[in-house]
């Protein structure tokens, strides 16, 4: 079988195929799967030791262990302030949890958050808690929100002028009452827009804010300005009638005791802007006139109705320079959907209930003014000094 087969070969093969050297093959391939081998061994030894450290210390530890890393009871460092912004999930809390170093991991927390059926009571705010301590312990802390809860919260109602609300941050933030009046006159700092020239009145929202103790004041104002700029671009107003549309709405704000009747008055501002005839165009507004004589309340005296400022609408046409005060989304509301009318009067003659009335003519509004003088009488209590505005009087209070 040998032989014929060597002399098959012998046949089929070239004098010159015989004289050519034989190659040894293979030999090419081998030096590629060596140097291939080499490559990966190199690259295998460098990054074993950090995909080991991952696995074992990093993120992955919590996929390839039984159980997420946990700090143990009885052990706890220093304590530190996390904020939990509102909306937060229970993801959301543990990353920021795990970022202060409170829980050893975010797989702890998330366990213990879903085994703890009143974990979702957790309250958005700024808590102080203890560094390195069980992910069931710091559930138990944020549910005590009363306890652990260390921010503040600044409530500012409507009709709030800006001093009103210099004094309210300065006393709930201990700061004194000059660096915030100094803060609010940083129209950059606080976002300020320009429409409003400087003058923060009436362009802090009203509302309660949640304060961390140690925001910064200039903060403090952005957030409440950011506030009401947003509020202005939901309802649509253009950034050159805001200014306009504010004070037209702190009038309102502070004449009125009954949103029910904001819409009547933004009609009776509208009316007396343009009149020609009866008032000629001064707005006669108390509220006006009290803010320019720094009060807040109250009707205005003889002498405040004869202080000759520019906020004196008995004195002076047109609106006056700035907002009076912090109007909230109704009375801005009524002012870009005043009522139909053609009421250039109006007096409140009740002033435990509000009631109010509107009038066209002077005469029947000097019927309506009589009510009130008649419902003072019978309730001296509210002295002149101190009951509410009483707006739109033609020949004033006093």
């Amino acid at each position: 079988m040998g032989d014929i087969f060597d002399a098959f070969s012998d046949e089929t093969v070239t004098e010159s195929e015989k004289a050519r050297p034989r190659k040894k093959r293979g030999s090419r391939s081998t030096a590629i799967v060596i140097l291939v081998i080499a490559i990966l061994a190199g690259i295998t030894a460098a990054i074993l030791p950090n995909v080991r450290d991952w696995i074992t210390n990093g993120p992955a530890s919590e996929i390839f262990s039984n159980s997420p890393e946990d700090y143990p009871e009885g052990q706890e460092g220093e304590p530190v302030q996390v904020t939990i912004p509102d909306g937060s999930t229970g993801s959301d809390m543990a990353a920021i949890l795990v970022e202060a170093d409170v829980v050893a991991s975010t797989g702890a927390f998330i366990d213990a958050f879903n085994a703890d059926s009143g974990a979702g009571s957790i309250q958005p705010g700024t808590y102080e808690l203890p560094t390195q301590i069980p992910a069931q312990r710091a559930i138990s802390l944020l549910k005590d929100h009363d306890a652990q809860r260390v921010d503040v919260n600044i409530t500012i109602p409507e009709g709030f002028t800006r001093t009103q609300v210099h004094e309210r941050i300065a006393n709930l933030l201990d700061v004194d009452i000059a660096d915030v009046a100094a803060a609010s006159e940083n129209a950059e700092a606080i976002g300020l827009p320009p429409e409003a020239e400087g003058n923060v009145e009436g362009w802090y929202k009203p509302g309660t804010y949640m304060i961390s103790p140690d925001t910064p004041v200039h903060e403090v104002l952005a957030e409440m300005v950011s506030a009401r700029k947003s509020e202005l671009d939901s309802l649509g107003i253009p950034e050159g009638e805001r200014q306009e549309v504010l004070i037209k709405a702190s009038i309102l704000e502070r004449e009125v005791n009954l949103p029910q009747y904001y819409a009547q008055v933004a009609r009776v501002i509208e009316n007396r802007l343009v009149d020609t005839e009866s008032v000629n165009g001064r707005l006669q507004m108390d509220s006006t006139v009290l803010y320019g004589v720094g009060k807040s309340g109250g009707i205005p005296t003889a002498e405040d109705l004869a202080n000759d400022n520019p906020y004196n609408t008995y004195r002076h046409g047109g609106l006056p320079p700035t907002p009076i005060g912090a109007a909230g989304k109704p009375a801005i509301e009524a002012v870009l959907n005043p009522a139909d009318g053609d009421w250039l009067f109006f007096v409140t003659v009740d002033l435990h209930s509000g009631e109010t009335l509107f009038a066209a003519t002077l005469e029947e509004h000097n019927e309506n003014k009589a009510r009130l003088d008649s419902w003072l009488e019978q309730n001296p209590d509210y002295g002149r000094s101190d009951a509410p505005e009483v707006g739109g009087d033609e020949e004033g209070e006093g």
